[in-house]
């Protein structure tokens, strides 16, 4: 699969999620075999009034490359001018634009999945977008607002004639959230209408959906969000198999442990002792999600204030599971 002059041979991608896909998680990511990883939204507004947090956000590694930076907003010009600017930086590969994200705040701004009611202003800032920059411009939405308003394929056309490089699909209107199942029969109708390449999401959580979601969709890429949260194997996972059909086993409890602390490490290495340990605990709970005994591990690392506090709980963790801490 080709985006621009990117080409990706298991086009297995990261969706770009609020307050997970930064820099650490990035770099994670790719090291398991991620193929792109798409970085959290960012506002264009931000980026115009030159907002310090925002502008943070737009600061990367050479170690989590290629990388798609995900703009939101909604008009044509600011996001032309934010285009401008990430070019400027050389931050990014490609620029992705968020049509398709539900938050309330988000939405009452006229952003996200709120231009999926205004298709035609959906179709001038993508035009505006793409005539922006020299980098591939992707576009990232939603089936439609609700079960009454699916649109995705008059969005999916005006999009194309935009000119982006390529179209990500979720599976699911604003109206569901996350609630539900993903409609892949959308994507399978996008598919069908557009010549760029369509990456499916939503509902792709082992190899067996995988395996499903390109027969039945005829996608060209697959972009996974929640299902990585806490597992960033599933990328070596999947493209393990995609490579050689081979399904690989799922983490120890001693490399969960291992990557825990590790991932804690980078969120202090970039983010200071206070925040990275805070941000570390739901991460840290997710790691554990399914294990036996996790709704007390989950608690401990709620609680877990130091390194330290996380070192110990990972130990005990290992320990419990009958694992030697040096593996």
């Amino acid at each position: 699969m080709k985006i621009g002059n990117l080409d990706f041979p298991t086009p297995v991608f990261l969706a770009p999620m609020a307050g997970v896909t930064d820099t650490p998680y990035r770099i994670l990511a790719q090291e398991m075999g991620c193929a792109m990883a798409f970085a959290e939204m960012v506002s264009v507004l931000g980026i115009h009034f030159r907002n310090e947090k925002t502008l943070a956000m737009l600061e990367t590694v050479p170690e989590e490359r290629p990388l798609a930076m995900q703009l939101f907003g909604a008009r044509p010009e600011p996001v032309a001018e934010a285009a401008v600017y990430v070019e400027s930086l050389g931050c990014a590969d490609v620029i992705d634009f968020n049509m398709g994200c539900p938050a309330p705040k988000i939405v009452k701004n006229g952003a996200g999945s709120a231009l999926l009611k205004e298709p035609e202003l959906a179709g001038e800032i993508l035009a505006a977008l793409v005539k922006a920059t020299k980098l591939p411009v992707t576009v990232k939405m939603r089936i439609g607002w609700d079960e009454s308003s699916i649109n995705a394929v008059e969005m999916a056309k005006r999009a194309e004639a935009a000119g982006v490089a390529a179209i990500a699909v979720h599976g699911r209107t604003r109206e569901q959230y996350y609630k539900g199942h993903a409609d892949w029969s959308m994507i399978a109708a996008v598919k069908r209408a557009v010549k760029v390449p369509v990456i499916a999401n939503g509902d792709i959580r082992t190899t067996a959906d995988l395996v499903r979601v390109f027969r039945e969709t005829g996608c060209d890429g697959v972009m996974i969000g929640r299902a990585a949260q806490g597992n960033p194997w599933i990328f070596r996972a999947f493209r393990s198999f995609l490579e050689t059909g081979v399904e690989i086993p799922p983490p120890t409890i001693a490399e969960r442990g291992a990557l825990i602390l590790r991932h804690l490490d980078m969120l202090i290495q970039y983010k200071g002792d206070y925040i990275g340990a805070r941000e570390m605990r739901k991460h840290a709970t997710w790691y554990t999600k399914g294990m036996v005994g996790g709704g007390n591990l989950r608690d401990a690392f709620n609680h877990a204030e130091t390194r330290e506090d996380f070192q110990r709980i990972v130990e005990q963790m290992i320990k419990n599971a009958g694992v030697g801490t040096d593996g």
